[in-house]
């Protein structure tokens, strides 16, 4: 899938040379908060264009609008480009419409995190026939040719997740144990290269003898209200689970949520991804073994950075790009690398600023949050 990756040092670049910081015109808002836009003067406005930015939900993943949203306003801003930032809450016709708003308004630039291909196809479409450039961010939208994606590359984060639940098995010294698969969403093509992942590093192991397949389902739109139903039959159905490969914190705590209620948490190791304070804190405590934490800065910096060339009237270059496997086109890409977090180095991502002592340390895991050496 990797052919290539965009030095972040030209992509900050890219960020900062010939820009000046400027104010703007207002944005409108979300269903759950207010998108924020920066306000530019008309010759500013006119020179640059509009940025418009559209967020999946903040169900699925806090990192939505704590992370994403924030990092992509600072970039902006930094950029003194106009921009309009909202999220579609889950909701795929809100998501159209949001779309169409924003070419209305002016935006001459579209990225999207979508919440299908289908949905994100039709709105990719319609912004490309309008002669707006389009930006799909941390999702690939199979079929949208949009003329950028900017991610990380997600199937290594499937395979740290892989390696993550075999590490922990080990040091549990587990015997052949049942693993049990709770995957994101089948719409989210992102699920689909973790799991190529994660398969690549347990599939030897069930094949080989030393590890059982247990039940293996995907969750519908990363709900983890669904992926604690989910989780409770699969244990019901099979008791000895010993492992669970989930696709990220959500899920995570959704399982571990099911295991407390059984007197099993803590002893059946359980992945995540995202590196929520959610996540951190169950693996402070023992009931998660490891998270993926993604640098989300550097995937925002990385976006805006193209979406303000683009604005621009330019033709930024990508180095990399990843195969649109219902296309069979290849887009151009940016794409980071993740980083697995265990109970030792919860530190770092701390140390990056990602989450702060603050915020994670609270009550019970201040304890925890010194032994593990947070700062």
């Amino acid at each position: 899938m990797r052919k290539g990756i965009l030095s972040l040092t030209a992509v900050a670049a890219a960020t900062t040379l010939g820009l000046t910081a400027c104010g703007g015109d207002s944005g409108g808002t979300t269903q759950a908060s207010p998108a924020q836009s920066s306000a530019a003067p008309a010759s500013s406005a006119a020179a640059t264009g509009k940025i418009g930015v559209i967020l999946p939900d903040s169900k699925s993943s806090a990192r939505w609008e704590t992370a994403d949203r924030k990092y992509l306003e600072e970039a902006f801003k930094a950029a003194g480009v106009a921009y309009d930032i909202q999220n579609a809450q889950g909701d795929k016709n809100a998501f159209q419409t949001i779309a169409d708003q924003m070419i209305t308004n002016g935006a001459t630039v579209l990225m999207i995190v979508n919440l299908d291909s289908g949905t994100g196809k039709a709105v990719l479409s319609k912004a490309k026939s309008q002669g707006v450039a389009t930006i799909d961010y941390d999702r690939l939208t199979l079929g949208g040719g949009a003329a950028y994606y900017v991610s990380f590359d997600n199937t290594k984060v499937g395979t740290l997740q892989g390696e993550g639940l075999s590490k922990c098995l080990t040091d549990k010294k587990a015997d052949k144990p049942i693993v049990a698969y709770l995957n994101g969403s089948p719409t989210d093509n992102n699920a689909t290269l973790f799991k190529q992942g994660y398969d690549g590093v347990l599939k030897p192991k069930f094949d080989a003898g030393e590890y059982v397949k247990g039940p293996d389902e995907s969750v519908p739109d990363w709900d983890n209200a669904k992926a604690g139903t989910i989780f409770e039959q699969m244990l019901t159905g099979e008791s000895k689970i010993a492992g669970v490969l989930a696709a990220n914190d959500g899920l995570g705590n959704a399982a571990i949520t099911v295991l407390k209620k059984n007197n099993l948490n803590g002893k059946v190791p359980v992945t995540g991804q995202d590196a929520t304070v959610q996540g951190l804190q169950n693996i402070l405590a023992g009931d998660q073994c490891m998270t993926v934490y993604k640098a989300i800065k550097k995937e925002a910096d990385a976006a805006a950075a193209l979406a303000v060339s683009l604005a621009k009237g330019e033709k930024p270059a990508a180095t990399g790009s990843v195969k649109d496997t219902e296309s069979g086109q290849d887009v151009p890409a940016v794409l980071l690398d993740p980083q697995a977090i265990f109970f030792d180095s919860v530190k770092d991502v701390v140390a990056d600023g990602f989450v702060t002592k603050d915020e994670l340390c609270t009550g019970e895991f201040a304890a925890k949050c010194t032994e593990a050496g947070i700062q």
